[in-house]
Parts: C-alpha cells; sequence; structure tokens
C-alpha cells in the first residue's frame, strides 16, 4: 500500500532567470515595445551576446519581420526612431526644467524675537516634501509640516530659525537632500518691520 509514497521524488522546477533591461527596466525581451530600443539593443550587445543574437541578430529580425512587406519595415524603422527622440528630448526638456528649478529657503520672522524657516522648490527635485518635513522635525527636534504658500504652491515651514542648517545641509548632501544642487539654493529674510536702511 506504501507504493504512491515510496515513487520518485518529484523534481522542483528551478526558477526561471529572467535578464532585465539596466537601460528601460523591461525584461530584455520587451525592450522593442519601450522608447530606447537603440539604447537598449547596445546595452544588450555588450552584456549578453548571445541574447542580443537571440533577438536582433539578421536572422531573427527576419524570422520576426518576414511577414512585413519592405514598406512596413521602413515605417516601423521609422517610427521607432521617432518615438526615441521624442522620449530623448522630453528626457531633455525634464532635466533642464529641473536644473533651472530654484529652491527659495526664507527666514521669515514673526513677533518679537520668533522666527519660521519657509522651503520652498524642493518637490522640483524629487524630494518628497512629507518625508523631508518629517526629517526635518527629527532634526532640529522642533515642529515642520507641509503647507500651502500664498501662491498655492507646496512648502515646508519649520519652527525656528534654521535656515542656515538647512543650506549646510542642501550643501552637504544629507539625507533626502542628496541630489539637490547647492547652486540653485537662494535664501530670502522677510521681516515684519524694517530697522535702518538696506
Amino acid at each position: 500500500m506504501a507504493t504512491n509514497a515510496e515513487s520518485a521524488p518529484v523534481e522542483a522546477i528551478p526558477p526561471k532567470e529572467v535578464l532585465y533591461c539596466q537601460v528601460c527596466s523591461f525584461p530584455v525581451e520587451y525592450c522593442e515595445f519601450g522608447s530606447s530600443l537603440t539604447r537598449c539593443k547596445e546595452w544588450l550587445q555588450k552584456t549578453d551576446s548571445q541574447l542580443y543574437d537571440k533577438y536582433y541578430s539578421e536572422e531573427a529580425l527576419q524570422a520576426k519581420i518576414g511577414t512585413l512587406s519592405l514598406e512596413a519595415q521602413e515605417k516601423l524603422e521609422k517610427d521607432t526612431a521617432k518615438k526615441e527622440a521624442k522620449a530623448e528630448a522630453k528626457a531633455e526638456t525634464a532635466l533642464k526644467k529641473k536644473m533651472a528649478s530654484q529652491i527659495t529657503i526664507k527666514r521669515i520672522e514673526r513677533n518679537k524675537r520668533k522666527h519660521v524657516t519657509a522651503i520652498h522648490g524642493l518637490e522640483n527635485f524629487d524630494v518628497d516634501l512629507k518625508k523631508a518635513a518629517k526629517f526635518f522635525a527629527q532634526k532640529f527636534a522642533t515642529g515642520a509640516s507641509v503647507t500651502k504658500n500664498p501662491q498655492g504652491l507646496d512648502e515646508i515651514v519649520v519652527q525656528g530659525d534654521v535656515s542656515g542648517e538647512i543650506v549646510e545641509m542642501i550643501e552637504d548632501g544629507v539625507g533626502l537632500l542628496k541630489g539637490v544642487p547647492k547652486e540653485n539654493v537662494v535664501e530670502v529674510e522677510e521681516k515684519t518691520k524694517k530697522k535702518g536702511g538696506d
């Protein structure tokens, strides 16, 4: 009766290994659906020439598009080139916009000798404002929150005069502020009363 238990053991099927493209992050067999096929192909050729031959050699391409007419092949190549150029232009525009963005650190005088520090523009450098507010609150042992400024844009308001310390943290690339360029930081002081001239 114990024959079923004594039968040959079932071999475990090993997991399939998938190579992900370092350019578009798709599995390499899906790079053609992304917007950076040329760079993906270059990367794959350097990384794994056998897989490159499997997907992009003349024979593989002929098998893949053998049913397409010559005009359809040319149209496909033009469309791919257009898509890549558009994606590169979009990435370049986004980078230019990011590098042109400014971070304003404003020291605002409240009443008597009390101050708050408002930081605006960190979101342009992919900084999560809520995490940054929590980071500042812990760092300076004070209150910090994300609020809307008079222009309707999000900014972080930290209780106390910590503008100098925040500038130093950006210069040193501390924590969440690692990718923020120090050249884009502008310090502003806002007073309720002005004494004397500038």
